[in-house]
């Protein structure tokens, strides 16, 4: 077993009722003036409701414009708003993109420099704001993970923040502030949570920790994510997905994710597609190229999923997890292919030139990839 460090969130509280906690931990982190970070879909849905009303505290702001897939220049506004205003803490509530931006407002509230030269791994020097996190997705795990992705949109790519400072003081996990998610958001939100597991499954840093993790993550999101999107109010299937999703973002946020990212970075900072359906239309192309380097790791998940691999060999249960994969992908109405969004396959070479510079993520992929490779399996994407 090779040396591993496992980091996360510095509290979790989960289970259907959790937000009634909130008011007790900004009491002990001592925050009086919380700031709220959330989105237009949000506050629209009713759900940002659910936590103004267990608040015991004024908000001197909340920002609810927060964007998908927000780009570099919009943290800068909403950090110079935000400075605006004396807060002593904020709240993140929404999807990755309305956590991610407040993880990056939380770590750059004193900072002078350019958020840009942030990008990459262990540049951010402190966090001023303590920080909790109240995800209404199950799909991205942003609220146990080190790391913020923002759009560059001069790159046309999408690049990362690392640091541990990232990470929020307390995560809040319930599953009655899902409930309003809608359909297409919880359908790509939840196969991105199923990525995010079966990625740090086969990923070369997993250890026994993160694949305890990662696998029941993939039964847990495999089975209930269906029912999840053809019942809104299926709190069962909701609260299953709620789990998996923390558990997918616990697992990969410490082994890592791999091809299946990298291939879909490019195709959100450059043609607009949201993260989880850029990753959910790539993810069974990258997988068949994976197949080759652990085979028995996928026959691993075949048992996890519970499918039923009697009489067959190695290779044959590794493309019928695959498959069952696509099936999952077909169910929650995913897209097949980049041409459904519109890409055209001229776009194949700036794509496999940008994703194989993603080396972050490349060098955590179980089969080594060429740019040849890549070009490969966006055409086979389409």
């Amino acid at each position: 077993m090779q040396v591993s460090v496992f980091k996360s969130a510095n509290k979790l509280i989960t289970g259907e009722g959790a937000l009634a906690s909130l008011a007790h931990e900004l009491s002990r982190l001592n925050i009086k003036a919380p700031a709220i970070i959330t989105d237009k879909g949000v506050s629209q849905s009713g759900a940002l409701s659910h936590v103004t009303n267990v608040l015991n505290c004024e908000c001197p702001i909340v920002i609810d414009d927060i964007p998908p897939e927000p780009e570099i220049s919009i943290i800068e506004q909403r950090l110079a708003r935000l400075k605006q205003h004396k807060v002593d803490g904020i709240i993140a509530v929404g999807g990755g993109s309305a956590i991610d931006s407040a993880k990056v407002l939380a770590a750059t509230f004193d900072y002078t420099g350019n958020i840009a030269d942030l990008f990459g791994e262990n540049l951010v020097a402190g966090r001023a704001l303590p920080l909790i996190a109240i995800p209404t997705t199950a799909g991205t795990g942003s609220e146990v993970t080190n790391i913020a992705i923002l759009a560059d949109p001069v790159a046309h790519v999408k690049k990362g923040i690392v640091s541990d400072y990232l990470l929020p003081d307390v995560a809040i996990v319930t599953p009655e502030m899902t409930l309003s998610c809608p359909k297409h958001i919880t359908a790509a939100s939840g196969v991105d949570a199923f990525v995010h597991a079966l990625e740090a499954y086969l990923s070369v840093n997993a250890s026994p920790i993160t694949d305890a993790l990662a696998s029941k993550a993939m039964t847990l999101i495999f089975h209930s994510l269906p029912l999840a999107y053809a019942n809104d109010h299926d709190v069962k299937a909701r609260e299953d997905m709620a789990t998996g999703s923390l558990m997918a973002g616990l697992a990969f946020g410490n082994a890592g994710v791999g091809a299946v990212h990298a291939l879909a970075y490019p195709l959100g900072g450059r043609f607009h597609l949201s993260h989880g359906m850029s990753n959910a239309v790539m993810l069974p192309h990258v997988m068949r190229w994976n197949i080759g380097a652990c085979q028995q790791r996928f026959v691993d998940v075949a048992g996890f999923l519970h499918l039923p691999v009697a009489n067959k060999s190695q290779l044959e249960i590794a493309n019928q997890v695959v498959d069952a994969i696509e099936a999952l992908c077909r169910t929650v109405e995913i897209p097949a292919t980049l041409r459904d969004f519109d890409i055209s396959d001229d776009a194949i070479p700036l794509l496999a030139e940008e994703a194989s510079k993603v080396t972050r993520l490349l060098r955590n992929n179980p089969r080594v990839l060429s740019k040849q490779d890549i070009a490969q399996i966006y055409k086979e994407a389409f």
